[in-house]
């Protein structure tokens, strides 16, 4: 079976959807698929071309075994909606153009939306190479970047809509992160497939993650080893409202032991820096992106971990990937998520404490739970390595991905 994955985002990158693209890539490949990748020239999160790739249209490398082939991309330090989408219309365009001309006939192409406009590229690719579609939604668009106000122009949303039930009609099989992103599209597009891929997690890492002595990051942050360690690993964004960590922080100051870390870069971290300095949240502590292998060593070194989101009924349907290799650490969740990730974590795996979103005293008093019962931090640890274990594992999501796979490659 000859897979091409179509995706904007892919590594040397770091991120939530490199990692899973990443993994499932590999995944397939070694339960046989030949794979080859059509993504951009890395530039995220920092929105600028890494340096081994400035000034070139077009690249072709290896990794691990995989055809990895690069388009040039726009990238602009704006955040605005017009820098948005000439990003993503320029690797519209060039992905279309290297993609006709390098990329041979396949069974198969997977493309990762958002941004949604690559499925555009995706079914004239599709289409001129032989290959089934398989549309991957990870976010439904444009119905988040409406309710997040990143798109307000009638026309365009009117536009992206049309293009978002294009696609799923077009394709042959069509992905969901979540069950909510499923149910959504179930309920629009009743004569079509649609199959849940959550993200999961790679069991082999964390064994080797755990083989590994645990970071010194507490002594080079002056953390006593007997104080509580709260962790927040990712990107330092608008919808991860990180704000109720330093106003949980600023309610706490009397209780000395409880830490927070903050680890990662992102479009909101200067404003948090500001933030902590106003308020004198010295218990706070910021931390830079790091490469993969020290980001989990650092977690081993926390107690637990933090994971906020801001309070959207948008976001109801969401589960931070930042999820999975936390609770398989054995690292309890301080979950400030309603819907699914609630009802999946907290709920049924009873892997932590949920805290209402965007509320600081809802916040610090989960944390004077763990910091004043500390055997409810291993009996927390426990229960959700043991659910994410069960539920969660990337290698069992890509075979069921893969038996989906194997009928469309049949119906040729």
């Amino acid at each position: 079976m000859k897979i091409i994955f179509l995706t904007q985002y892919f590594p040397p990158e770091t991120g939530a959807p490199q990692n899973r693209l990443y993994a499932t890539a590999t995944a397939l490949q070694r339960r046989g698929a030949d794979v080859t990748i059509l993504t951009a020239m890395p530039n995220y999160p920092d929105n600028r071309i890494q340096d081994p790739y400035r000034g070139a249209f077009y690249r072709r490398e290896r990794m691990d075994g995989m055809d990895v082939l690069r388009a040039w991309i726009f990238v602009s330090p704006s955040r605005g909606i017009v820098a948005r989408l000439f990003n993503y219309f320029s690797f519209v365009f060039t992905a279309l153009v290297v993609g006709l001309v390098k990329l041979k006939r396949s069974d198969i192409l997977l493309v990762e939306s958002p941004p949604l406009f690559l499925g555009i590229t995706a079914m004239w690719l599709a289409r001129m190479k032989g290959a089934k579609l398989v549309f991957n939604v990870s976010d439904l668009w444009p119905e988040s970047a409406v309710q997040l106000g990143l798109v307000t122009n009638p026309a365009l949303i009117k536009l992206s809509t049309w293009l978002e039930m294009r696609c799923y009609h077009r394709a042959a099989l069509v992905t969901g992160q979540t069950q909510g992103i499923v149910k959504d599209i179930k309920a629009r597009c009743t004569e079509k497939n649609v199959l849940w891929v959550p993200n999961g997690v790679d069991l082999a890492s964390i064994t080797s993650a755990e083989s590994m002595t645990p970071s010194d990051i507490r002594s080079r942050l002056g953390i006593a080893e007997t104080d509580l360690v709260i962790a927040y690993a990712g990107i330092i964004g608008h919808a991860q409202g990180l704000e109720v960590v330093l106003q949980a922080a600023d309610v706490l100051r009397q209780r000395r032991e409880i830490h927070f870390i903050i680890l990662g870069d992102g479009p909101e971290k200067e404003k948090l820096i500001e933030l902590k300095r106003v308020i004198g949240a010295t218990n706070v502590h910021f931390v830079d992106r790091m490469p993969r292998n020290e980001l989990l060593g650092s977690l081993r070194s926390a107690d637990a971990v933090v994971v906020p989101l801001r309070r959207n009924d948008l976001f109801k349907g969401a589960i931070p990937s930042k999820i999975f290799e936390a609770l398989a650490l054995r690292k309890p969740l301080l979950l400030g998520v309603e819907g699914e990730a609630k009802e999946l974590f907290i709920d049924q795996g009873n892997a932590g404490i949920a805290f209402i979103p965007e509320d600081a005293r809802s916040l610090a008093d989960a944390a004077i739970r763990y910091a004043d019962d500390r055997s409810l931090l291993s009996v927390h640890g426990e229960r959700g390595a043991a659910y994410v274990r069960k539920h969660f594992d990337r290698d069992t999501i890509s075979e069921r991905l893969m038996a989906a796979l194997e009928p469309l490659v049949g119906d040729r």
